[in-house]
């Protein structure tokens, strides 16, 4: 490989443990050779060689909703650095998760362990491989931290205040998730701050009939020109209650989701939302795995813009009046 790629075996070798190390051009020339030559690395000789088992846990709570964009650039990640990925998926608490973690540490059968639920510091014994905590989600799988940011609710409603709207409603999401309790918060604290009026902040539970209920409840003269919906699945529900009372979207009513789901690009009107690179966070939590177990710095944080407010169609300026 090294020969038809004209460079030395020792950058072979950084590109089989990390492709991202190279410099984009000679990363070119050794992805030619790798796929000319069909390489595949013999992972039963380096195990041996390196005494490592090439071998990744990630180990998660139990719960109804799979983080896939997380899990799946977190796998590709290792992948690429030469790792197989096993999840780990653990019924109980934080102890429960901790105890798993010593189990595995103790196996010889990974080199090293991301922790993407939070674990039990107090249980912790002495550890034979690298443990990355990435507390991304709590005991059901609800994003916590960075991924539960509520900041973009702000932008939101500054953007629709700029276009003319003054009456608003928010749909929350249910109140035991961190995202939802943030961006109720963010939303009431920044109605209040602009002096706009809301018709309400009405708890939901991010189904879209929650969205239809809301808006096909409110009194026929609220004056409502704006709803700040949890997610896009209750924009949507929104969206179809306003269509049941007669009301058009934008023209009648502006909608705003969150999640940028993809079905949300191709409906009509295409909806306003928030994009959220949850796979941003996955890619940087095996970053710093990788460091860890190469003795490496941690590395920094991947520059991003973890949440994105992007503007469709379902948002216009109210009847009659001219964005300032």
């Amino acid at each position: 490989m090294a020969r038809l790629a004209g460079v030395s075996h020792t950058t072979v070798s950084r590109y089989l443990q990390d492709e991202n190390s190279l410099k984009p051009k000679t990363r070119i020339k050794v992805e030619f050779a790798v796929k000319t030559l069909d390489y595949r690395p013999n992972l039963v000789a380096r195990s041996m060689r390196t005494r490592r088992t090439n071998r990744l846990a990630i180990v998660l709570a139990a719960g109804p909703h799979f983080p896939g964009p997380l899990l799946a650039a977190a796998s590709e990640t290792a992948h690429r650095a030469g790792y197989q990925v096993e999840v780990v998926s653990v019924e109980g608490g934080p102890r429960a998760r901790s105890a798993r973690i010593d189990d595995l540490a103790r196996s010889g059968q990974v080199d090293g362990i991301l922790a993407i639920s939070s674990i039990d510091l107090k249980s912790r014994r002495s550890r034979q491989v690298p443990v990355v905590e990435n507390e991304s989600l709590d005991e059901k799988l609800h994003v916590l931290n960075e991924l539960a940011d509520a900041t973009e609710v702000r932008e939101i409603i500054e953007y629709l205040s700029s276009l003319g709207h003054r009456t608003f409603l928010h749909v929350a999401g249910a109140q035991n998730y961190a995202s939802g309790r943030k961006r109720k918060s963010v939303y009431l604290e920044t109605i209040e701050r602009l002096g706009l009026r809301s018709v309400g902040a009405i708890d939901g539970d991010w189904s879209a009939q929650s969205g239809y209920d809301a808006i096909t409840s409110l009194p026929d003269d609220c004056g409502v020109t704006a709803v700040v919906a949890a997610n896009d699945v209750v924009a949507m529900g929104v969206i179809r209650g306003a269509r049941a009372r007669g009301w058009e979207v934008p023209d009648d009513l502006s909608v705003f989701g969150w999640d940028d789901e993809e079905i949300c690009r191709f409906t009509t009107p295409s909806l306003s939302t928030v994009a959220v690179d949850r796979a941003a966070q996955g890619r940087d939590a095996v970053h710093r795995l990788l460091a860890a177990i190469r003795g490496e710095p941690a590395p920094e944080p991947s520059k991003r813009t973890l949440n994105r407010v992007i503007i469709r169609e379902s948002t216009a300026p109210p009847k009659g009046v001219v964005p300032q």
